[in-house]
C-alpha cells in the first residue's frame, strides 16, 4: 500500500515538473527532487529510468548535484524567479508586501549565485594522495 502511494505522488510530482519546463510558476527542480525521492522508495525501475532521463539530468543533476549552470543558465533561473515574485507584487496593491518581495529576490539571487558559485568539495577517497 506504501509502494502505491509513493509510486502516485511521485507520478503526480513528475507531471507537475515537466509542466513547470513550460509554466513560470511551476518549480521544475523541486517537483523533480520530490518525484526521485518518492519513486526511491516505490520502484527501483522508475527510479533509475528518472534520474538516467535527460529532463532530471538538465533540470536537477547538472545545476544542483555538479554545479555546471551556465551564466545564461542562472539569467534564465534569476528571470523566471522574477516573474515570480513580479505577479503577486504587482496584483496587490501593499507597499509593505511589495518591499518584502523584492527583499526576498535579492536574497534568492545573492543565495543561489553564492551556492551554484562555489567550487564543489571533492572527497578522497581511501586510496587517494593527501597532497
Amino acid at each position: 500500500m506504501k509502494k502505491i502511494l509513493y509510486f502516485s505522488l511521485g507520478s503526480v510530482t513528475f507531471v507537475l515538473g515537466t509542466l513547470g519546463m513550460f509554466l513560470p510558476f511551476l518549480p521544475t527542480t523541486v517537483f523533480y527532487l520530490l518525484t526521485a525521492f518518492f519513486w526511491l522508495r516505490s520502484s527501483d525501475k522508475y527510479y533509475n529510468r528518472f534520474i538516467q532521463s535527460s529532463f532530471y539530468q538538465r533540470c536537477v543533476e547538472e545545476p544542483i548535484v555538479k554545479k555546471q549552470i551556465t551564466n545564461k543558465g542562472m539569467l534564465k533561473m534569476f528571470a523566471m524567479i522574477l516573474v515570480v515574485f513580479l505577479i503577486p507584487g504587482l496584483l496587490v496593491d501593499n507597499t509593505i508586501m511589495r518591499i518584502t518581495l523584492a527583499i526576498v529576490y535579492v536574497a534568492h539571487v545573492i543565495g543561489l549565485s553564492w551556492y551554484l558559485r562555489k567550487p564543489k568539495k571533492v572527497k578522497m577517497g581511501l586510496g587517494e594522495p593527501n597532497d
